[in-house]
């Protein structure tokens, strides 16, 4: 190949926590599929200070940064490294990928992975049936050949003849007729009745059955390849090679067993078509837009997630995916079946946050700092029960890059709370002056309003930027957040890392917070969201801070969605108000003059989000992008909703390579990147900073 050249170069290399990153001097030789590194390039010509074995190696751009990334070796050793920018490290990666393929590919040869077979389906029962034609002497031990031998001392581990590898595999084929025979048994039997197809044992064993093959399978490539290399003398002794095969291919969602069938490019819908020929988003116009909040009405869409409908059908489908999936298991790359989803974006999940914008505005109506702090987390701890959409808990879409959501809130000023004794000064004249178009004018009404704008601004690692702000009360929240899901068993973890700043211009305060850890439990049988973890809010001007603990159950006994936490003053570290109970039904805040306080979510008024019509939204809002497969979840289509989604998905990692292959980095809409964080491009501080110096320079 004309990219199988050796290739030498410095990147830094990752030693430990003492020692840092260092720079060496590495050599990629092809030919003998090794990648070696060196002190400087004038020690090339002595033993290399250290060796990879390229075959079976995974190489992984990591999400860190754009530079770095790591080169897992098929014994276990890892080398991070990182490049001097994206370009250097593309370049590197590439390589290096393809010397593994080639490698890998090379040693396997000789003992190609196992084939399929084809049997027929025999009914159950059926003397043809594979698993009657096992012979006597064919017992669970001598079927596998297993047996636990101890070897004499010094005696070396005899090397397995490729006859033996033949009947394995031949043993393999008639395992994997049996097995496959088993699930068509299963799928034959009716959907009703006394044993059906969908009861729980059964699908059980479909799921465990299909994983047990995928293991036996892995464990007879590793065979194969470790007879490959001791003939070949390519590795050293003793390595150890990893999973090289792919396991069944996680997008491919199954319907009871079944393979679905998508029609044809020409048979496709046109709304498919169209989600595939939307333009390179760096074409669109990337220019900032100006919502009109008049253009906006009232939300009508009411899509509680309390159908378990969908899940019940498709529970062999959970079962097939949980199979494939490992404890600890990163999910952010992996594509999860249709039916687990919400009927939103994730972008418009953050503004469902928003649903109490009384409580928000009220926020600067304290008259001290304290209370402030207090309105804060009273809001803050309010926010969480109308984000969730129902009981049952469903995953919403995934943004994509460019993905935007806008909508806003109007409050009447009568329902915002203000304290007897407050006494706000009147306005001066510095604080008259027209802040922006969308201020013009509102001085007569007899509202409030947040506007609310969101992007996904990253897709490796997903980031979202969402911003709001209240013009009159001059005050904005700015966050961003990076999503991290694991999978955790029965159970899905997400770790919500970012940071949020609220910012009370008219007080000079900026309240910095983060979000807990979210999970989605019993997902085999009623999921349902959990919260966890410590979660703190600090304001430095006024030294007052709150600790948030959001207790997950314990596995006996104890109550679900506990919270606790504590407001205190840091400077005497004197604790101003305690707060206890569940996050999604009642709240008790006992503050420091001994009275208390109860706050039930479930009576709380929401207010409807006002969203502009899909006719006049963007190709990349949220609705209009995902309209297609929200209609097919409505209507229960899950083919067609899986459909929408892919073309949807396809389309991003075209654009994705793309712009990799051009080198033309992403540019996004409504959110700069600063420091570690991202900020809205036109924040209320920068806007009320301005017109109080143009202000000063006019009088």
């Amino acid at each position: 190949s004309d990219h199988m050249e050796n290739i030498y170069g410095y990147l830094m290399k990752y030693t430990n926590l003492v020692t840092g990153w260092q720079y060496r001097f590495f050599v990629l030789n092809n030919d003998a599929g090794l990648l070696e590194y060196f002190v400087n390039d004038q020690s090339r010509h002595l033993k290399p200070r250290g060796t990879l074995q390229l075959a079976g190696a995974v190489i992984s751009p990591s999400d860190e940064d754009s530079h770095t990334f790591t080169v897992n070796a098929a014994s276990g050793e890892q080398y991070k490294l990182r490049a001097t920018d994206a370009k250097e490290r593309q370049h590197w990666v590439s390589r290096l990928q393809i010397c593994t393929q080639h490698h890998t590919e090379a040693i396997g040869k000789n003992n190609p992975p196992l084939k399929s077979r084809s049997f027929s389906l025999a009914s159950q029962g059926s003397a043809n049936s594979p698993g009657v034609q096992r012979r006597p002497s064919q017992n669970a031990v001598s079927f596998f050949n297993v047996g636990h031998h101890r070897l004499p001392t010094g005696k070396r581990v005899p090397v397995m003849q490729p006859d033996h590898l033949v009947d394995v595999r031949e043993m393999m084929s008639q395992a994997e007729g049996q097995q496959r025979d088993l699930i068509r048994s299963i799928e034959c039997l009716p959907v009703s009745g006394h044993l059906t197809s969908l009861d729980q044992d059964l699908l059980m064993l479909k799921a465990t059955s299909m994983a047990t093959m995928n293991c036996l399978n892995d464990c007879f490539h590793i065979l194969q390849l470790q007879h490959a290399s001791q003939q070949k003398g390519s590795l050293p002794a003793g390595t150890t090679i990893s999973w090289l095969e792919p396991k069944i291919s996680l997008p491919n969602h199954f319907k009871n067993g079944a393979a679905q069938n998508f029609p044809a490019e020409i048979n496709k819908p046109a709304s498919v078509r169209e989600e595939q020929s939307i333009a390179e988003p760096c074409q669109l116009t990337r220019e900032p837009e100006e919502i009109n909040p008049d253009e906006e009405l009232e939300d009508i869409c009411d899509d509680k997630e309390d159908d378990l409908g969908a899940v019940e059908e498709q529970r062999s489908v959970i079962l097939h995916l949980l199979s494939q999936l490992k404890l600890g298991m990163d999910l952010t790359r992996v594509v999860l079946p249709t039916f687990i989803l919400e009927k939103r974006s994730l972008l418009e999940m953050y503004a469902d946050f928003m649903s109490h914008p009384d409580l928000f505005i009220a926020i600067t109506n304290g008259t001290t700092p304290e209370e402030r702090m207090i309105r804060f987390v009273e809001y803050y701890l309010t926010s969480f029960h109308e984000g969730r959409k129902g009981a049952i808990a469903k995953k919403p879409y995934n943004p994509i890059i460019g993905e935007t959501f806008h909508c806003s809130w109007r409050m009447p000023k009568s329902d915002v709370a203000t304290d007897a004794g407050s006494n706000f000064p009147a306005r001066s004249p510095s604080e008259q002056v027209t802040l922006s178009k969308d201020t013009e004018g509102q001085a007569e009404l007899d509202y409030y309003t947040v506007k609310f704008v969101a992007e996904q601004v990253s897709h490796h690692p997903p980031v979202s930027g969402f911003y709001a702000e209240c013009v009159e009360r001059k005050m904005c929240v700015n966050a961003h957040v990076w999503t991290k899901s694991k999978f955790l068993g029965m159970s899905i973890g997400v770790t919500m890392v970012g940071e949020g700043i609220l910012s009370l211009l008219e007080h000079g305060e900026e309240y910095t917070f983060s979000l807990p850890c979210a999970y989605a439990r019993s997902i085999l049988t009623v999921p349902w969201v959990e919260l966890g973890g410590k979660v703190n809010i600090n304001c430095a001007k006024t030294g007052y801070s709150a600790s948030i603990n959001f207790h997950t159950k314990p596995f006996y006994g104890g109550k679900l969605h506990r919270v606790t936490g504590e407001v205190k003053q840091n400077m005497t570290n004197m604790v101003v108000c305690r707060v206890q109970g569940e996050w999604n039904s009642v709240l008790e805040f006992t503050y420091s003059n001994g009275e208390t306080k109860y706050v039930d979510l479930t009576k709380l008024s929401v207010t409807k989000k006002r969203v502009r019509p899909l006719e006049k939204q963007g190709p990349f809002e949220s609705r209009r992008l995902w309209q297609h497969v929200t209609e097919s979840l409505r209507d229960g289509d899950i083919d067609k909703a899986t459909e929408h989604k892919r073309a949807l998905e396809e389309r991003q990692r075209n654009e994705e390579r793309l712009r990799a292959e051009t080198e033309t980095p992403w540019c996004t809409k409504y959110f700069l990147k600063e420091g570690d964080g991202w900020v809205y491009h036109k924040p209320l501080w920068k806007t009320v900073s301005a017109a109080q110096t143009q202000q000063t320079d006019t009088n």
